[in-house]
């Protein structure tokens, strides 16, 4: 289990590998974004260092004995015309010491007014952008850009180029070279300078670079500048996350003989971390493991389920200390199981104890002591209360996170797919979908198929991992008793051998939960039983039988009996100690029914469910509900028993996946006329509908004499029903008016069919017949139709079925039309239509 799991978690490093990308070109967006929607403020503050020039506006505002306004613009020959002072030359001054100079010449000039000075519009320059920009070119600008601004609008670097090393050129001399990990990493922009008119912002190539993965806040591929460190490294990476194993880092790197060579590092150690970082290293920090040192585990039908510090001397009770707040209602007291690794990864080894008596009696032998890593295992006292809810909900979400995997990797295959590579493979699939011109299973059933086995093995692995997930340790108290033992039974059959066999045991029978359990250390028959969540009412306990494997001299079975009575009663000698592979049969007590019922309904005295006894007749039953009242009806009595109506719907199912055959290969095939698709999905869809009833035809007059040919011995499930007196004749199927008839001894069949308007195009005369009131079916002979008449009795029904040529002659036509009529006769005797 472990190495399946460290192949996944290896797999899972190696898609977040192949996702790692170059540190810092996401700062720039797309290259059609940038040039559009970038542009460089022009509406911020004016810093006093700013140097004027040619084409920059200045606002003064001159106020005191006059109040004026004055927008001046410096002339190619750096002078602003300012009036009633003249021409003064600003450019290359600073803003702040132009502000003083045309302060000064005022007060100087115009006595009594005082001056204030703003920047208006600023001037724009040209510059360059050269190098591995996205798009390099010449660009106009206003004053105030700076160099990081002018690569937004080049619409960014290419991964090609440098993010460390941005030169500004001035006049062919460098002046300035800018860092982006300055501001990215640290937010400073003081390399970041103003650029001016001529000016030259140079993207040299990348230089070396270091690929930092695993467990690290920022994985990604990182420029190296200078004689940066491993330690500089991963402070570009954001340092190691919580739960990482610094120790176990590796280092992989090419040497001078060009071969790649692995290099362990501790980079907790300030000494390893400051190991120089080379071109093309790659920094592989290693995650810790999931389990929790020196702890021990709790999981199932407990009320905090969870990881707790372990302490020498700990025992059972210092986690479960009392009944109301450690355990839930639904826990299940009587037994309870640790799981021992020695060391992790080694075989398990399970203890059981009596977990009630581990909380009541502190001293007692039950309150086992723990040691480090161990689980404890609590079970629900009936897994068919336990409120699974959540549970499915967290179920629901990992298959839906499996999918959101599936589809991603489902497209990045086709997008290397041909157009007729995909032709070619949805041809392959239609072609499945029939075999010899008779349909397999369809493609949205295998789906189906495929969709549930892959919930079942997602729900299966995170079983697995049922001591490391966090989360389903949170909802193990909604696990059912085999769900929990899940990754014990997987681990147990895992470490068997030829020297160690499988320790396994099983039971059947009369047990609450049936099934494969682990033997515990010491295990013996008790322990088992309550493994198994106990016996039931049932359970005979005189005698079980204990079915062993011997394999000293080659395998051969023994049987031995267990007295129940003496095991649960604590009789050493009975309760033997299992060996692997044991299956204990808990045999029924002779004669037991599960409280026998059969229901009496309509005209009887009493009415009602009674009990039986088993081998009770049905007359008997009848006596004790009073007999019939005199407004009965005995005749039409319909009598259901549970076993016959579980034959019919067996029977109903065989048919309907037969006419689905059917129906399909008429469908696929080229050959001759088939029938409509509309016709057999109504037809499908009819006999589905249809109710098994589960008729038993019987005398009842005769049963309610006791003549012993006629009465039967009941079951449990049974149901009698006696309708009240009836003076009608029905006609189903295919008649011009389906309607019922008063009764009317002198008419035949041909004449009560005639009432209904006589038979339709579609009726089948050959076939024509009567179901009885008390069941039974009457076929008339052709003989009798003009000759002759038979003789019906109240509450007969006369069925005209479907002629099958009607359907192009579909074999299925006659049994589906006489289930649905046989059925629809039977729920109308019962009163349900």
């Amino acid at each position: 289990m472990r190495e399946e799991q460290s192949i996944l978690q290896s797999m899972k490093d190696e898609e977040e590998a192949d996702k790692i990308k170059p540190f810092g070109y996401d700062l720039f967006l797309s290259s059609t974004q940038a040039s559009a929607n970038f542009s460089p403020a022009t509406d911020v503050p004016v810093p006093d260092n700013y140097v004027l020039g040619p084409g920059d506006t200045i606002m003064i505002q001159l106020f005191g004995k006059q109040n004026q306004s004055h927008s001046l613009v410096i002339d190619r020959h750096g002078k602003i015309q300012f009036p009633d002072i003249g021409p003064v030359n600003v450019s290359g001054l600073t803003f702040a010491k132009a502000r003083e100079l045309i302060d000064e010449e005022v007060n100087r000039k115009l006595l009594g007014q005082r001056t204030y000075i703003t920047m208006g519009e600023l001037r724009t320059i040209r510059v360059f952008i050269a190098g591995d920009a996205i798009y390099p070119g010449s660009y106009t600008v206003n004053s105030l850009t700076t160099a990081s601004q002018a690569l937004f609008l080049a619409g960014g670097i290419k991964e090609m180029g440098s993010l460390r090393n941005i030169e500004v050129k001035r006049a062919g001399k460098l002046v300035a070279s800018f860092d982006l990990y300055d501001l990215l990493l640290r937010g400073d922009a003081t390399g970041d300078v103003p650029l001016q008119t001529g000016d030259v912002v140079f993207i040299p190539a990348l230089g070396p670079t270091a690929r930092v993965e695993g467990s690290v806040r920022r994985p990604a591929i990182y420029e190296l500048k200078h004689s940066e460190s491993i330690g500089d490294l991963l402070d570009m990476a954001g340092g190691i996350l919580p739960g990482s194993y610094p120790k176990a880092s590796v280092i992989e790197r090419v040497d001078e003989e060009f071969v790649k060579t692995a290099i362990n590092i501790d980079i907790s150690s300030s000494e390893q971390r400051s190991k120089k970082a080379k071109d093309g290293d790659r920094l592989l920090v290693r995650r810790g493991t999931t389990l929790v040192e020196n702890s021990v585990t709790l999981v199932g039908a407990v009320a905090r389920p969870g990881i707790y510090q372990w302490q020498p001397g700990m025992r059972v009770q210092d986690i479960l200390s009392t009944f109301n707040r450690d355990l839930l209602p639904a826990s299940d007291p009587r037994y309870a199981i640790i799981i021992r690794e020695e060391y992790i990864g080694s075989d398990f080894e399970l203890e059981g104890f009596k977990l009630a008596e581990a909380i009541l009696n502190p001293d007692g032998k039950h309150n086992r002591v723990l040691q480090a890593n161990d689980k404890v295992m609590v079970f629900n006292l009936r897994d068919e209360l336990v409120d699974r809810r959540e549970l499915a909900r967290y179920f629901v979400s990992i298959s839906r996170e499996q999918s959101d995997i599936d589809v991603a990797r489902l497209e990045i295959a086709q997008r290397g797919k041909t157009e007729q590579a995909l032709l070619l493979e949805q041809q392959q699939q239609l072609n499945q979908q029939s075999i010899g011109g008779v349909a397999v299973v369809s493609s949205a059933v295998q789906n189906s198929e495929e969709e549930d086995s892959l919930e079942e093995d997602l729900r299966l692995q995170a079983l697995l991992n049922l001591f490391t997930n966090e989360r389903l340790i949170a909802l193990s108290a909604n696990l059912k008793r085999d769900e929990l033992l899940t990754p014990v039974i997987a681990k147990l059959e895992s470490q068997a051998n030829y020297q160690h066999p499988v320790k396994l045991v099983g039971v059947v029978g009369e047990v609450n939960y049936p099934g494969i359990y682990p033997l515990v250390s010491h295990g013996k028959v008790e322990d088992l039983l309550l493994l198994a969540g106990g016996l039931k009412e049932s359970a005979f306990m005189m005698k079980a039988e204990l079915t062993r494997t011997e394999t000293q001299n080659g395998a051969s079975i023994e049987h031995h009996a267990i007295n129940l009575n003496q095991v649960m009663g604590g009789d050493l000698a009975a309760n033997i100690a299992l060996s692997s592979k044991d299956r204990l049969n808990v045999l029924t007590q002779p004669n037991w029914q599960e409280n026998p019922t059969i229901e009496l309904r309509g005209e009887f005295n009493f009415p009602g469910v009674y009990s039986l006894r088993k081998g009770e007749s049905l007359s008997e039953v009848i006596e004790r509900a009073g007999g019939f009242t005199e407004y009965a009806y005995p005749y039409g009595a319909v009598f259901t028993r549970d076993f016959l109506k579980r034959q019919e719907e067996l029977e109903i199912q065989r048919i309907i996946d037969r006419l689905r055959k059917e129906v399909a290969n008429r469908t696929l095939s080229q050959q001759g006329a088939f029938a409509s698709a509309a016709d057999s999905q109504l037809m499908l869809a009819e006999l589905e509908k249809a109710q098994s009833v589960g008729r038993l035809v019987i005398d009842l007059e005769k049963i309610a004499q006791a003549t012993p040919n006629y009465d039967l011995p009941t079951e449990a499930g049974d149901m009698l029903y006696i309708p009240p007196q009836r003076d009608t004749i029905a006609v189903m199927g295919e008649v011009q008016h389906p309607t019922s008839h008063r009764h009317d001894g002198e008419l035949s069949i041909e004449q009560y069919l005639k009432l209904s308007g006589g038979l339709s195009q579609r009726a089948d005369k050959s076939r024509i017949y009567v179901v009885r009131a008390d069941g039974s079916v009457l076929l008339p002979k052709t003989s009798f139709w003009f000759g002759g008449k038979h003789t019906l009795n109240a509450g007969d029904t006369i069925i005209v079925p479907l002629k099958t040529d009607y359907k192009d002659g579909l074999t299925l036509w006659s049994q589906v039309t006489n289930i649905i009529y046989n059925s629809a006769v039977a729920l109308a005797a019962l009163n349900i239509l």
